[in-house]
This record gives structure tokens, C-alpha cells and sequence, in this order.
């Protein structure tokens, strides 16, 4: 943790530096945006990773991956949320997890502009700066706050997407924090689910940690636990999660 947390602090320092900035985009194959900054924040996290645990595995968002079958692998996006990055606001975050034997055991979410670091290791609970955080006791969806994140895969299924508008008619609030902010803010108790279709592992590796460590439930869509495959996003307090995929699957 203590190097992870010495990574993400570079990294965020990078970010800092070139925010708002002006600088250059471009494209990836894959069509999404990369800067300098992506650039040399995963360079520095590798680095300092990389010197202290020489035989561990890589997996970034820039650089690739390296020695996958390693007894521990680094999960990492240097900066989630590029396009907010580019475009001037703040919802940016560097995202460091370690996986062992397919479970990750150990993340760090830190927000630059927030001045907010999220941590959560295996079996020893979650917190941000420094503070414990849990979970809401809401059960509920007449009580309940609801996120939603990237959902464009979602809203090309016209029964998911019907699931969904049904949900939202009964939930007391619905928002759309995205990125990071949505993931600290259920860990603490302040929101109740996120919903998300278009993700990636190293998105939220470390972020699915903080909430099952602060006491909530973090699936895919179908119900699955996060692997290396995992593209959606059901996230809960826990109690509300099975209320809430039976919403989305039957209706």
C-alpha cells in the first residue's frame, strides 16, 4: 500500500501540473483520447512499481501488458477519465490495483483536484483520507440514490433499457456522478447503487475493492464478480443488490 499510495501521489502530481493546460490529444487505436499526461503518469507509476517488486505483473492502460502470469499483477489506469481531464473538469483519477490468484486484494483510487485518496485492502475495510467509510443502510427504493455511469451498451437493449426507466421511476433521486466520484460516494454511505454498461478492469479494479470493503456488493450486470473480463457495473450498498438485478433481468 505504502508504494502504491507513493505512485498514485506522482502520478497525481503529473496531473496537476499539465490540468488545464492545453495539451495535445491523441488518438488511440481504440478511439479514445491519450495526453501527455496519461503518458508520463503511467510511466511514473510503473517505475516506482516496478523497482520495488521487480517480478510482479503489469497491466496498463498505456503500456500493456507484461508478465500476466506473475504470482501478483498491478492493474492500472493512470488517469481515468481522460475526456474530463481534456475538457477542464475535474472528474479525473489515477486507479491502481494488485491482484493475487484472480482477487484483488489491494486498491488506491486517488482524485487529484478532489484531494481525495480512496485505499482498501483485503479484509481490513476501506477508507478515504484516511477516514473509515461504510456503506448506506437504505433498503428502499423509495429512499434510495441512484448513479448512472456509462450505459450506451445498456440503452441499445430496449429490455434493459425498459428495466432500467422502470427502476428509475420508483428511486427517490437519480444522478449521474460518473468516473471515480460515484464509486467514493456509495463506499461512504452518501449515494445507494451505480449503474454502469461500458467499463473496463482497470476502471474500477481498485474502486470495486473500496466498496466491498466499505460493506456494499460490486458485480457486473449479470451478477458476476470483477475478473479481467469485466465490462459493466452493478454496485450496491449490498442490501439493496438483489432487489435491483431482479429489476434489470425480469422487470
Amino acid at each position: 500500500m505504502e508504494k502504491a499510495l507513493e505512485a498514485a501521489a506522482a502520478a497525481a502530481d503529473i496531473q496537476r501540473h499539465y490540468y488545464q493546460g492545453n495539451v495535445a490529444v491523441q488518438t488511440k487505436t481504440d478511439q479514445t483520447p491519450v495526453t501527455v499526461a496519461d503518458l508520463e503518469s503511467e510511466k511514473a507509476i510503473k517505475e516506482i512499481l516496478s523497482a520495488e517488486f521487480p517480478d510482479d505483473g503489469f497491466f496498463g492502460e498505456e503500456s500493456g501488458k507484461s508478465d500476466m502470469n506473475a504470482d501478483y499483477v498491478w492493474l492500472v489506469d493512470p488517469l481515468d477519465g481522460t475526456k474530463s481531464f481534456v475538457r477542464g473538469y475535474p472528474f479525473f483519477s489515477v486507479q491502481i490495483a494488485l491482484m493475487h490468484a484472480d482477487e484483488i486484494v489491494l486498491g488506491v483510487s486517488n482524485a487529484p483536484v478532489f484531494s481525495e485518496i480512496a485505499t482498501a485492502e483485503k479484509g481490513k475495510g476501506a477508507f478515504i483520507n484516511d477516514e473509515a467509510v461504510h456503506v448506506s443502510d437504505i433498503s428502499q427504493f423509495s429512499d434510495m440514490s441512484l448513479s448512472t455511469g456509462n450505459t450506451r451498451t445498456l440503452a441499445k437493449s430496449v429490455q434493459q433499457w425498459s428495466h432500467l426507466g422502470k427502476l428509475i421511476s420508483f428511486v427517490s433521486r437519480i444522478r449521474g456522478y460518473g468516473d471515480f466520484y460515484h464509486y467514493h460516494l456509495l463506499a461512504a454511505g452518501k449515494i445507494d447503487a451505480v449503474i454502469e454498461s461500458d467499463v473496463n478492469v482497470l476502471d474500477i479494479a481498485a474502486l470495486s475493492l473500496l466498496v466491498n470493503e466499505a460493506g456494499g456488493q460490486f458485480t457486473d450486470l449479470s451478477g458476476d464478480p470483477v475478473d479481467m473480463r469485466t465490462t459493466s457495473v452493478l454496485a450496491t450498498n449490498g442490501v439493496l443488490h438483489e432487489p435491483i438485478m431482479k429489476m434489470l433481468t425480469s422487470g
